[in-house]
């Protein structure tokens, strides 16, 4: 049997340096050392040796075994380095053609209004904070002057989680999160934006999640005055300096007095036309003095502090700015509309 083996070994290893081909090579690694290979079929007749020969026969079929194997190894590493070199002459990459071209995507139109309305209030000072949209019942409405079963809860249809957890039906639960932690003898100027939800039906004009940015202002000594201030400049701004306003009375349960701002019609410039519905005037947001009982609530002193606070929709915005004719186009992730928008 050891003549065997030597023999075979002998055979192995000339196939494996006569072949240049990867498939071959694999068929002699088959031939010899497989389940059905000449080496199984030399070691079944082990069991006719004498238990002397049998361990003897056993280690050099291990060795026969290994320098088969790297003989293998080694001529498969050759054929596979020559492959590669082969492939490398032959295939050459034409760096003359002109590339494919990317394309590259852009923020959001409301991205960009949100951003464009951050960078304005950072200029006159403000900060920019962020809160939670799943929120308690407490800082939606109790702590913005809305106690248990008051009527002005069904202006804003809500999600209810629990009894105690909702979905925030505006962004102003940021106003009394704020100023609870804030340092009472410093000013409080924040911008929150973020998303806010409602049971409402999907249209045109309406939409169950859409986008809000709340605004706030509290120290001594702030008037009705800074309020109009603030909101003509923010106007004319996102607007065009031509663009004029007009502040109405109107009623929220956490501001007192509370005011609805429109802008000028940009289509008539306030003689009236079709899209402001002949009034020459376009509503765009709402605002007010903080109420007396938010402030006391917070920890301020509605007899030493005063404030005001404004809350604005960017799709809204948008609608006004761009023409939109229906909100749905914001979230429907249409490219042919969403490109319209993209800047360089």
């Amino acid at each position: 049997m050891k003549e065997q083996l030597q023999a075979l070994k002998t055979a192995a290893l000339e196939a494996v340096q006569q072949t240049n081909d990867e498939k071959e090579l694999q068929q002699i690694r088959v031939n010899y050392l497989g389940k059905k290979g000449e080496l199984t079929g030399i070691l079944r007749g082990m069991g006719k040796l004498s238990a002397e020969e049998r361990p003897v026969i056993g280690e050099l079929a291990n060795v026969v075994r290994e320098e088969i194997t790297a003989a293998l190894d080694e001529k498969k590493a050759v054929l596979e380095e020559k492959a590669l070199e082969i492939q490398l002459q032959t295939e050459k990459i034409d760096i003359s053609l002109p590339g494919y071209p990317v394309k590259r995507g852009g923020a959001h139109l409301l991205t960009q209004i949100v951003e464009e309305i951050e960078d304005l209030f950072v200029g006159m000072g403000y900060e920019i904070k962020e809160g939670p949209e799943v929120e308690t019942d407490y800082f939606n409405f109790e702590a913005l002057n809305l106690p248990k079963n008051h009527p002005a809860r069904d202006m804003q249809d809500t999600f209810y989680l629990t009894n105690e957890l909702l979905m925030r039906t505006h962004t102003s639960p940021m106003q009394a999160r704020t100023m609870q932690k804030s340092d009472k003898n410093q000013p409080v100027k924040m911008i929150c934006p973020g998303k806010v939800y409602r049971r409402d039906t999907d249209d045109a004009t309406h939409s169950h999640q859409f986008t809000q940015i709340e605004g706030l202002y509290v120290d001594r000594d702030v008037k009705m005055s800074d309020l109009k201030g603030t909101l003509d400049a923010f106007a004319k701004a996102m607007f065009g300096k031509d663009r004029k306003i007009r502040l109405r009375p109107s009623f929220f349960p956490f501001t007192e007095p509370s005011v609805e701002m429109d802008i000028s019609c940009k289509v008539c410039g306030g003689t009236g036309c079709r899209v402001c519905k002949g009034t020459g005037w376009i509503e765009i947001l709402g605002a007010g003095m903080v109420h007396p009982n938010v402030l006391r609530m917070a920890g301020y002193d509605p007899e030493e502090f005063t404030g005001f606070a404004f809350g604005m929709g960017p799709e809204r915005i948008a609608m006004l700015k761009y023409g939109v004719d229906d909100i749905r186009h914001f979230y429907t992730n249409d490219t042919r509309f969403l490109n319209q928008y993209h800047k360089a």
